[in-house]
């Protein structure tokens, strides 16, 4: 069957293709998916590191999947409790046992300053979904009868697992909604139409509902596990390249439009001028996304999957769902600037004056443009990288109150011991090694079982901060020097340090290999070695002026202490694959029309013709990026925001000034080795290839 989007294509044919799509859409929603995968060890580490092999460990301990809820008691004025306080602390204990594994709780630890009381709770942690009503029950139980002025605030791991699933409770619904809110908008504004925004909408919203299906039934297979975060990341993805795609399609439609009175023959040549830059723009962000899989931390291992997922979904929505759907519909669709045959276009105009502003003075322009970039990179001097795990939500939920209640008047550490794990006989001797480390507050013996013993073991400093790293680091060094202990350390601390790590591990390994694979992807598709390599020069100026533009902003504005571990490579991944998207577009145009003259009226004509769609998809993509600022996690707010930063640089000044000043100074040779001035295309294999698909 022939598909609808050649000039022989008929109305009928272009409902059957989208009927056809219908059918595959719903038969995709009505497969149940698999039962999602479940990492090796919660952290999705591999066991190379020493907190993921004590997960391991302890999974042969009888204790193993418990984790104990601190619930820590205090005064609201932060005065010692009373008598009638302590005896309401202990009857509390006492209705707590009951909630606890094996029906029992820890009877009341007080503070050397009496201000704090903490009684543990264990808690079955195996089953991820009964965590967070267990908390909840444990939290009503702990707060009812108390006297005036005395509070109960339920904190550790099980507490902050149940917190963090509660403030993502909604979020997904809000940020599709916020998301599909901007896009709306801005299509409304682009083409000040009441009906053509409704086109391209629905096709980006039905690609990314069956991008987030097609992951939960694809995932599984593949041992990925997908977080609410990564799936917030796809979604946003899919919203920005699905529209990026579609308002490249539909300018370059209209501009045919005026051309042929066939609205067919026009989508054909539409379709043909613009598959190349997308196909190119979607295998660049594609193979940057797929790069993530060589990560060592399953959370960006997810991101990568999920979000490549949803830009192949994108590129396939552009290039045959949306040509149907505008065809179905003709000419009318863009009323009330129904665009006419013989029409002189509108747009353009203001970026020509940009052009030949720029190309008078191409130098001076190139080195100010390059100035704003350094100049902004320079706020990144002085950057943080690790937040600690009380630095992690916008809002502070109650575990993390807790945290800190616990630590005015316990060691910092006592909600999230260290655990070390060795072997039954080494036991004394790992004792005294931890007992005389630095850091170290206090040893307990933990469960044992065969030939593994767990030592609990309480830091002094608050978990996730630099000085609670040193500490493991320094405990790590003291066990490893008993002989035959064969000794590790995990825990929550450890893991965070251990996450950190693999973070710097998998920056260091991965941002290599993106740029690598862009830089093949530009010189494949533009065939020139010099070219591609200003394109990617730009876009990494870009990506450090808009970290140094953030990192100011985090400081000096926002009160941030510091990124989070996966903020860099994410905003790194997305920021370079995102930003050559519009350089593609532009120099792919450049191209086209330099074989019809020469490359500085090529670049002239191509930044008239793409200025404007290539502006409104970057404003488009920045605020859409924004928009993850409306989910509770900071990290994503910090992802959201440095993308949004670099991609309006990207868009209003580097594509817009610095590489048309590029191609202004060097002419030809900015396409080098390649000859491309007056080479008049006459259909190019790229281009049959698309009328083989298209016919």
């Amino acid at each position: 069957m022939s598909f609808p989007t050649g000039h022989a294509a008929r109305r009928r044919n272009a409902f059957l293709l989208l009927g056809l799509v219908v059918l595959i859409v719903g038969a995709i929603f009505a497969v149940q998916p698999s039962t999602p995968a479940a990492p090796l060890v919660s952290s999705g580490l591999p066991t190379s590191y020493q907190s993921a092999e004590a997960e391991l460990r302890q999974q042969a301990l009888p204790s193993e999947g418990v984790a104990p809820a601190i619930v820590v008691y205090s005064r609201e004025d932060e005065a010692a409790l009373t008598e009638q306080d302590k005896q309401a602390v202990t009857g509390r204990a006492a209705a707590l046992a009951p909630l606890g594994v094996g029906g029992q709780a820890a009877p009341p630890v007080y503070s050397a300053d009496g201000k704090v009381a903490i009684v543990a709770v264990p808690v079955d942690t195996t089953n991820d979904e009964a965590v967070s009503p267990k908390v909840a029950e444990i939290r009503t139980t702990a707060a009812a009868d108390l006297p005036a002025g005395l509070i109960a605030q339920v904190t550790g791991g099980p507490a902050i697992v149940a917190d963090l699933t509660k403030v993502f409770e909604g979020a997904d619904t809000t940020l599709l909604l916020a998301t599909a809110g901007i896009v709306a908008a801005l299509l409304l504004i682009t083409y000040r139409s009441p009906w053509l925004w409704l086109v391209p909408l629905t096709v980006v919203a039905v690609a990314e509902q069956t991008t987030l299906k097609l992951v939960d039934l694809v995932a599984p297979h593949f041992g990925i596990v997908v977080d609410p975060a990564a799936t917030g990341i796809t979604s946003v993805l899919v919203f920005g390249a699905a529209t990026d795609y579609a308002l490249l399609l539909i300018a370059r439609y209209r501009d045919q439009l005026r051309k042929d009175e066939s609205r067919f023959n026009a989508m054909r040549v539409a379709l043909r001028r613009t598959s190349e830059p997308i196909i190119a723009s979607a295998a660049t962000v594609t193979l940057a996304l797929l790069a993530l899989l060589l990560a060592q931390q399953e959370n960006l291992r997810a991101i990568g999957f999920a979000s490549a997922v949803g830009v192949i979904v994108a590129m396939l929505t552009g290039l045959f769902v949306l040509p149907a759907a505008l065809v179905v519909f003709g000419r009318g669709l863009f009323w009330p600037f129904v665009p006419r045959v013989g029409d002189v276009p509108r747009e353009g105009k203001f970026w020509g004056r940009i052009g030949e502003s720029v190309r008078r003075r191409p130098h001076v322009v190139g080195v100010g443009a390059t100035l704003v970039l350094v100049i902004l990179a320079t706020g990144a001097i002085g950057l943080q990288v690790g937040l600690s795990q009380n630095e992690q939500f916008r809002v502070k939920p109650e575990a993390v109150l807790g945290q800190e209640t616990l630590a005015r008047s316990f060691p910092a550490g006592a909600s999230a011991p260290a655990a070390v794990l060795t072997n039954p006989a080494s036991v004394d001797a790992i004792t005294a090694a931890a007992t005389s480390t630095p850091g170290v507050v206090s040893v307990t013996p933990g469960p044992s079982a065969g030939d593994v013993a767990q030592l609990d073991v309480v830091l002094s400093a608050e978990p996730g901060t630099a000085e609670s790293y040193d500490e493991v680091r320094a405990l790590r060094d003291a066990v490893a020097a008993v002989p035959g202990a064969d000794a590790v350390v995990g825990g929550d601390t450890a893991t965070r340090l251990d996450s950190r790590d693999a973070a710097t591990r998998d920056a260091t390994v991965i941002i290599p290999i993106v740029l690598l694979l862009v830089l093949s992807v530009l010189v494949l598709l533009l065939r020139s070695l010099l070219a591609p390599v200003f394109l990617v020069a730009t876009v990494l100026g870009t990506f450090f002026a808009a970290l140094g533009a953030s990192w100011w902003i985090f400081t000096n504005v926002l009160g941030y202490p510091a990124l989070d571990n996966a903020v860099l490579i994410l905003a790194f991944l997305f920021l370079v694959a995102l930003g050559v998207d519009y350089n593609i577009f532009l120099a792919t145009r450049a191209r086209e029309e330099a074989m019809l003259s020469n490359t500085r009226d090529g670049m002239l004509t191509a930044l008239k013709a793409t200025g404007g769609v290539i502006t409104s998809a970057g404003i488009l993509l920045a605020a859409v990026f924004a928009v993850l600022g409306v989910l509770p996690l900071i990290a994503l707010a910090q992802v959201g925001f440095i993308v949004c930063i670099g991609v309006l640089l990207d868009t209003l000044l580097v594509r817009t000034v610095l590489v048309p000043s590029l191609a202004f100074i060097f002419g030809e040779r900015f396409w080098w080795p390649a000859r491309v001035d007056g080479r008049e295309r006459t259909g190019s294999g790229d281009e049959r290839m698309v009328d083989a698909v298209i016919a």
